[in-house]
């Protein structure tokens, strides 16, 4: 057992679902799970505790009986297929549930869609990325003088590679934000937003994804990848899939890992989940043990 996670109280994760309930169903049936589901998993496996599933996109939406935002120790918001700046009712409610976790003052983390609604709701500016798409990894994202100094970043090299997928981007940050890191893709990368007494720690890749999941996810938009010039034909596709599972398996496996000159830090799962340990670390940890005091 870890030392430290036994010192501690159990932690408690709130995840807010940020797909259609089509969207996350489809994933069910496909893999066994919801984003979602997948996520706290992660976040499980990590810290040790358990987590609520909120369906932030639903009319319907709510948290268990008699429980409330200030119970948990952490919100956490995952991607969508959603676009913010289309302004549809599923989007919406999860700007202003985002505000209410603000307001609650309960530690806030999201990645990709999560940091974009996080954005809108603090008063940012989310459009479609006149880059294009981004999709498997995000290269060479560099932190600069304020990610350097952050917890959220701490461990992460000057120069690192992550997992993502995403068509949108935060054009313009919430006026109380700070910027961390950014690419060549994307100038928000990673955030700081705080707004309304709460704090808010996001980034646009998904340091949750597998290597495994990454793949489906590229299963998933196999036609729109080759239109976009991604891949030539479906055969090169399924052997760059192939091989993700393959170093999903097995983390060693230098060969296919170079093919595509991925990195441990991508490679390996401990480093890849970098923000989500710092997060947990710097955040959430202090909270459930004031909380249990």
């Amino acid at each position: 057992m870890n030392p430290a996670r036994s010192m501690s109280p159990s932690l408690r994760f709130l995840i807010l679902e940020g797909n259609t309930r089509a969207v996350r169903e489809g994933y069910r049936a496909e893999t066994g799970r919801t984003p979602a589901q997948a996520y706290g998993e992660v976040l499980v496996a990590i810290a040790g505790g358990h987590f609520d599933i909120l369906h932030a996109a639903d009319a319907d939406a709510a948290l268990p009986a008699g429980v409330a935002l200030a119970d948990y120790d952490a919100a956490i918001i995952t991607g969508s297929s959603l676009h913010i700046w289309q302004e549809e009712p599923e989007a919406l409610r999860q700007v202003a549930l985002a505000q209410a976790v603000f307001a609650s003052g309960v530690p806030f983390f999201g990645s990709c869609w999560g940091l974009q609604v996080a954005s809108v709701a603090a008063g940012g500016v989310v459009h479609r990325n006149p880059n294009g798409r981004e999709i498997g990894f995000a290269r060479r994202i560099a932190p600069n003088a304020e990610g350097r100094a952050h917890p959220l970043l701490a461990g992460r090299p000057d120069v690192f590679d992550a997992p993502c997928s995403h068509l949108d981007e935060v054009a313009v940050l919430p006026p109380d934000s700070t910027l961390l890191a950014s690419n060549a893709v994307s100038r928000v990368q990673a955030a700081e937003i705080r707004h309304a007494g709460g704090t808010f720690w996001g980034v646009q890749y998904h340091p949750e994804y597998s290597l495994s999941q990454l793949a489906h996810l590229i299963e998933r938009r196999m036609e729109t990848l080759i239109a976009e010039g991604f891949f030539a034909d479906a055969r090169q596709k399924e052997a760059f899939v192939a091989d993700l599972r393959a170093i999903d398996a097995d983390p060693g496996l230098r060969h296919a890992a170079w093919r595509y000159g991925l990195g441990p830090d991508v490679t390996d799962p401990v480093l890849r989940t970098t923000e989500l340990r710092n997060f947990i670390a710097a955040q959430v940890r202090p909270r459930a043990i004031r909380r249990a005091a």
